[in-house]
């Protein structure tokens, strides 16, 4: 009966929330452009894949929205830099996947309807297939992103088996590489997986006071931080001394915001790349993309509130199940884990808080 209260009491403050956000209306020129930097990275527009099942995909276009009056001081009319580099944005960088593409519609949708000065949002889409840009653009025609080409084979040699094969997917390994694929000019960027939606000004996480840290998180000390790697990893000297003079806690990937100056600064990405090749000769670890973030980062994460990443929605890596929230407010929900709430939707078996991701989704026709 306790959740019941307790989900009835989200949902009012849910719909407050979306009373009380400003009537958003429209934006400047999308900036829908493939990046050709970063070599490595990226391979020209004529080698990229097509993709082909795109065909099964209809979005609605969404609400325009328009900056509130505060944010006259950053319009983008005003100040004459409709760029990427414009210093008054707000980067978010998200993947862009078939599988997950209907639940970074309903993130991005989710961000606009929450932000105070959505036209000072620019979006950068990492992908490993080719088309998204257009179905982006059909159904957010006004927003400020550019689509970026993620190469699989960067990263597919160091990948090793996980809980889930999902976990495995080249693409959830991109945010490893945002600091050589985006431009220079972008000194901090917010990371968004593609599970989840936000109901707070997503200005209010890019403002965190990172200090002298790379990158800022929700962290859970009381979770078991040992359970995240292997007996082998705990008994060798080599490896859990990595942990030593550290106060590790565990934190989810899923929401970060990145300094990506010191990011390239101090070669984090390179070190990360070195734990999983330890761990493809020697396994130290079973959990995706995560337990290197934990190697590199645990104990030097700046800590951001709880609310801004209430995760584990989707239940745990094999079976899914429905999770309650986190007690304390709520600012972001994640459907981390292996149920997705479209899916769940779809066959008429969803969890309760699945209801509190419908409202975002613009999958379909209009009804």
């Amino acid at each position: 009966m306790l959740w019941i209260m307790r989900l009835s009491g989200f949902f009012s403050a849910a719909l407050v929330m979306i009373v009380l956000s400003p009537s958003l209306q429209s934006f400047p020129p999308a900036e829908a452009i493939r990046s050709s930097h970063f070599d490595a990275y990226l391979r020209f527009p004529g080698q990229i894949p097509a993709v082909d099942s795109l065909s099964r995909f209809s979005f609605r276009k969404s609400m325009p929205f328009r900056n509130a009056d505060e944010c006259s001081s950053g319009d983008m009319k005003i100040n004459g830099d409709n760029t990427v580099c414009n210093p008054s944005l707000v980067h978010i960088a998200m993947t862009l996947d078939i599988e997950y593409l209907r639940g970074s519609v309903a993130a991005v949708n989710s961000i606009l309807q929450h932000s105070l000065c959505p036209e000072s949002i620019f979006f950068h889409f990492v992908v490993s297939e080719t088309n998204l840009e257009s179905l982006v653009k059909s159904t957010f025609p006004e927003l400020k992103f550019k689509v970026y080409y993620f190469d699989p084979e960067i990263v597919r040699s160091l990948i090793s088996s996980s809980v889930r094969q999902a976990l495995e997917q080249p693409l959830n390994y991109a945010r490893n590489y945002l600091a050589d694929i985006l431009e220079p000019c972008v000194r901090r960027v917010i990371y968004l997986d593609s599970d989840l939606i936000v109901v707070d000004d997503v200005s209010k996480l890019w403002n965190t006071n990172l200090g002298s840290r790379t990158i800022g998180a929700p962290e859970y000390c009381h979770a078991n931080f040992t359970k995240y790697f292997t007996s082998g990893f705990w008994s060798d000297r080599r490896y859990s001394g990595t942990f030593a003079g550290r106060k590790p806690c565990y934190f989810n990937t899923g929401v970060m915001v990145m300094d990506l100056v010191r990011w390239r600064r101090f070669g984090y990405g390179k070190r990360i790349e070195r734990w999983m090749e330890i761990q493809k000769n020697g396994r130290i670890y079973e959990l995706g993309s995560l337990p290197p973030f934990l190697l590199v980062f645990g104990g030097h994460v700046a800590p951001i509130e709880h609310r801004w990443n209430q995760h584990g929605l989707g239940g745990d890596n094999v079976q899914g199940s429905c999770r309650d929230l986190h007690p304390g407010p709520v600012s972001l929900l994640h459907w981390s884990g292996s149920g997705k709430p479209w899916l769940r939707l779809d066959v008429k078996r969803p969890c309760p808080l699945d209801a509190l991701w419908a409202p975002y989704d613009l999958y379909g026709h209009s009804p």
